[in-house]
């Protein structure tokens, strides 16, 4: 398989680049497009198509390829696979449960091959702004295919607008739901992994209430209070223009372990809910679960994904066609220069063209870990045509 990576301003920036890239004759099969919410996905999918390309693709909080980043923009990986050897599937989730289409997706993907593997994208906030239950989808998805295949992928975007985020293929698309491209696992080599970095800060803590996704107390205090002042803001606590997502939450989100193996999890609060004087979590935090406080992103969070990537590719003996990354949209504020260094390293490693984009969540499995939802992680996989 041969990939190549293209990017643009705008649809026409994108046909010009794909007019280049098929100058030497090179004929690709599929397009996995990241895109912002400002562009117009459906010219840039008709466009692909009328050359034959199917299209797997998700709005983004900013898009990136070899050498590039950018935001409100358009990242495309073109591979040149055989068709036998993937298949692209839709499910808008409608009026159905979110494990039924899950398990729909799921149903297909196994009919398609006796072993797959799939790159999934789900949307991420759809436009009644309500979060996907990322959490759900992974477990539904695994208990269908078996907790032994692969998947990898991440929650669509939306600029961090909030507004509505999108995955589609070619003329369908929808702001709840789920696309993938599975691959024939017997045909195409998948390397993949998912880290967060983050590290601990001082003693453990316990969730003593909560309901859902509100967090009220921790260790019997105040969650808002104990939260802000540990990060030196208490001042903050009654004050209703205080965004906390942008402020701190990316930064300093909670760190939970699963398990004795000591794979972590990290859970973010995304705002304060005043009325109930309670952090609102991106996922539920339960009653008794332990938890510690983190300490700020440094450079050794992204060696740290790249000597691992270097290990794993070291042990498959081979460089990778292609690769796509996967980071959630809270990586690029809370690492600055940093999070470019991370994709560009990846790619480095891999010695292969790369595409990705910031998401809204992440799916993947931590190293000699279980498949799980991630927050604030970066999760990348690596394909390799056998």
């Amino acid at each position: 398989m041969k990939a190549k990576s293209i990017k643009g301003k705008s649809p026409g920036e994108i046909r010009t680049a794909l007019t280049e890239s098929m100058r030497d004759g090179y004929r690709p099969t599929i397009a996995v497009v990241f895109i912002s919410i400002q562009q117009d996905r459906k010219t840039v999918c008709d466009m692909l198509s009328q050359q034959g390309i199917d299209v797997l693709g998700a709005t983004s909080c900013g898009e990136f390829i070899n050498g590039y980043q950018s935001e409100g923009e358009i990242a495309v990986l073109l591979m040149d696979l055989s068709r036998d050897a993937y298949a692209i599937l839709f499910e808008a989730i409608g009026d159905r449960t979110l494990q039924e289409a899950s398990g729909e997706l799921a149903k297909a993907s196994l009919q398609k091959f006796s072993n797959p593997a799939l790159i999934l994208c789900s949307t991420g906030m759809n436009k009644k702004g309500e979060f996907f239950d990322g959490v759900t989808l992974v477990h539904s998805i695994e208990k269908t295919i078996g907790p032994h295949r692969i998947f990898y992928g991440g929650m669509a975007g939306d600029d961090m607008t909030l507004t509505g985020t999108f995955v589609f293929v070619h003329g369908k698309e929808t702001d709840f739901g789920m696309v993938a491209l599975v691959l024939d696992a017997d045909k195409i080599t998948i390397h993949g992994m998912a880290m967060t970095g983050w590290k601990r800060l001082g003693i453990s803590r316990k969730v003593t209430k909560s309901a859902g996704k509100l967090l009220y107390s921790i260790d019997d205090k105040p969650a808002v209070e104990m939260y802000l002042k540990y990060l030196g803001k208490g001042e903050k606590a009654e004050d209703r223009d205080f965004n906390l997502l942008s402020e701190l939450a990316f930064n300093y989100p909670f760190i939970i372990e699963r398990d004795k193996s000591g794979e972590t999890l990290i859970k973010s609060p995304l705002s304060i809910d005043h009325e109930e004087n309670a952090l609102v979590m991106d996922m539920e935090m339960k009653e008794g679960e332990i938890f510690w406080f983190s300490v700020p992103p440094d450079f050794e969070i992204v060696q740290k994904i790249i000597d691992e990537a270097t290990e794993v590719k070291s042990a498959s003996e081979g460089d990778a066609d292609a690769l796509l990354v996967f980071s959630c949209a809270g990586r690029a504020p809370a690492l600055g220069p940093l999070v470019t260094l991370e994709n560009e390293g990846l790619a480095e490693v891999w010695n292969s063209p790369m595409a990705g984009f910031f998401t809204y969540g992440e799916f993947g499995r931590a190293k000699n870990g279980r498949q799980h939802f991630h927050s604030t992680a970066c999760c990348w996989v690596a394909l390799k045509e056998k």
